[in-house]
């Protein structure tokens, strides 16, 4: 292919838009910097910046000593709620249990609502007040209020206000599908940090910070996909190891708070510098009321401020009314207190029937799922319990650099019966 520029800018320009022509498209592999040199008759050094350019936009993709490769178009990713279930019992979707949602219709016919216009204040008093109260018990002092449309944006939006493609971000291993898509779609590295029934192992999160990560997400409560909650211990562990990484992003998912049985454990300090705890209301209230508050410090809640300027991107002033009558509502306390339990006997109700039937699998959990880890090919153990009539949602999914073969099921559709079924049929699948 003839490149047709002298300098930097005419060859990124050259083979960007060879890219959106189709003439190169993904896993196309372009010259090595020394023959692409030779033949433009230009400086190494020159051509080495391009390509270095072309990856920090995402075109291209450095593969070391393989050479730079045109990016693959990019993809969603897997994602919760996405399958296929026309024929077998969905247990793989990770959705909660529509009965126990909200019906915002009777609270809504209450509602008188005016029309909004830019320069409008972009939170309502009275879900400042209902988000300070909800948060102020576990944030430290003066923090800032800010409101997202759910977590996944708020996780988002915090991570492109501090950071950049190429950083380095710590997770926990497995890891929630929408995490991992962010930093892919962002072009950061996902660093997987080992967990176990208390939460992060410090010993390897210490060795991520060592290695340069920018930030921190964690799940304190009801980790997607194993359940897993932070012990008061491990947080504390985790608190006076993170004093020594002041400048790393400390992003809390809290998604579950509204349901959870287990007990909130923070892992920062009264003076945390870069830290934001972000509560949703989706897992209790329901999917599409979208909303999330996000309590952070001042200068953090600046940064995200930029990414939701008035005129530019605002949480719906009209969902707020609907989120502030339902928060207020007997009826919603009242289906979030029998979703509460609901979730917690379908979870207690499946491990019983997995155990009785010689199937280890953690006993502490929270959430919609049970994380089950098996000594068998999880492929293969999928397709065998499709064959039964059940889709449960692979390990692997989830997984950034473990090699555990586990499968995740979603309770929320199981009934007690169901459960024995399927730790029955899980059972021939394994010892076949």
């Amino acid at each position: 292919m003839l490149y047709i520029g002298k300098n930097g800018q005419q060859i990124f320009d050259h083979i960007r838009n060879a890219v959106l022509s189709g003439d190169l498209t993904g896993g196309d592999l372009l010259p090595s910097v020394r023959d692409l040199a030779l033949e433009l008759g230009v400086n190494r050094n020159t051509v080495s910046a391009v390509y270095m350019r072309l990856t920090k936009a995402g075109i291209t993709v450095s593969n070391g000593r393989l050479g730079t490769s045109i990016s693959l178009e990019p993809s969603a990713g897997e994602q919760e709620g996405a399958s296929d279930s026309s024929v077998l019992i969905d247990l793989a979707d990770g959705n909660p249990n529509a009965q126990y949602l909200v019906d915002p219709s009777s609270e809504m016919s209450k509602l008188s609502f005016k029309p909004h216009l830019y320069g409008d204040a972009v939170i309502l008093p009275e879900l400042v007040k209902i988000g300070s109260d909800y948060l102020s018990e576990d944030c430290p002092n003066g923090f800032t209020l800010t409101l997202t449309n759910g977590a996944i944006d708020a996780i988002e939006r915090l991570l492109a206000a501090h950071l950049v493609a190429g950083d380095k971000v710590a997770v926990e291993d497995p890891c929630f599908l929408g995490t991992i898509n962010i930093l892919r779609l962002a072009g950061m590295k996902s660093v997987g940090v080992e967990i176990d029934e208390q939460g992060i192992i410090v010993e390897s999160l210490e060795r991520a910070l060592k290695a340069g990560v920018r930030a921190l997400i964690i799940t304190p409560r009801a980790h997607n996909p194993t359940g897993f909650s932070l012990s008061k211990t491990r947080a504390a562990q985790l608190r006076l190891l993170l004093k020594d990484y002041a400048n790393v992003l400390i992003v809390i998912d809290d998604h579950f708070s509204l349901l959870s049985h287990q007990p909130y454990h923070s892992i920062l300090e009264t003076n945390s510098n870069r830290w934001a705890l972000i509560r949703s209301v989706s897992k209790g209230l329901g999917p599409d009321l979208r909303l999330a508050f996000v309590a952070s410090d001042q200068t953090t809640a600046k940064l995200l401020g930029t990414r939701l300027a008035p005129g530019m991107n605002w949480v719906s002033l009209i969902l707020q009314r609907i989120v502030t009558a339902c928060w207020h509502a007997k009826s919603t306390r009242d289906k979030l207190g029998q979703a509460k339990a609901f979730y917690q006997i379908r979870q207690n109700q499946l491990i019983e029937a997995l155990q009785a039937r010689g199937i280890s699998v953690a006993e502490h959990c929270d959430g919609l799922n049970v994380w089950i880890l098996t000594n068998m090919e999880e492929k293969s153990l999928c397709y065998a319990l499709a064959k039964k009539g059940w889709l449960v949602r692979m390990g692997g999914a989830f997984s950034i650099d473990s090699k555990v073969q586990a499968i995740r099921v979603t309770v929320t559709k199981l009934d007690a019966e169901q459960a024995l079924l399927f730790a029955r049929d899980l059972r021939e699948a394994l010892s076949k």
